[in-house]
């Protein structure tokens, strides 16, 4: 089965991939599997939008706190992701969420934006929230990252 990742573009800079990620629909194979997508990006932003539904529930039954910390890495990673050059790569070395309001069922949808603070050589330092259509904040988070020659 070929992904949106297999599809992309060898030799481009980062933010080629994501512009052409969008342009293809957005939805990165971890995005099939919790059901959000990477709707913009520009140079040094990302993000992603989403509904929280039962899909995604905990044994409490609210929204799993993991779909919130991977929507977050996500657009944290991809903010990063849009400063690399055709030869780099990243990888997330730490990723602090904070959860600010739980979601459910009823939240609707949900936008996660991140962005770069820092980026250098070997290190980028990013932050994302997560809102809903109100502009809510559902959750928070600072990532640093690893950045390396391919």
């Amino acid at each position: 089965m070929t992904t949106l990742v297999d599809q992309l573009a060898p030799g481009v800079t980062g933010l080629e991939q994501l512009r052409a990620m969008v342009a293809a629909g957005g939805r990165p194979p971890i995005g099939d599997t919790l059901e959000f997508t990477l709707v913009e990006a520009g140079d040094g932003w990302a993000a992603f939008e989403g509904t929280p539904g039962r899909h995604v529930y905990n044994p409490i039954g609210t929204v799993h706190g993991g779909y919130a910390a991977t929507l977050l890495d996500s657009a944290c990673g991809c903010a990063a992701h849009s400063k690399l050059s055709a030869t780099q790569g990243y990888t997330t070395l730490e990723l602090k969420v904070t959860y600010h309001r739980a979601m459910t069922d009823k939240t609707g949808p949900v936008r996660a934006e991140g962005r770069v603070v820092t980026f250098g050589r070997r290190a980028a330092f990013t932050e994302a929230t997560i809102k809903d259509a109100a502009g809510r904040l559902y959750a928070s988070a600072t990532s640093t990252l690893l950045v390396f020659e391919r």
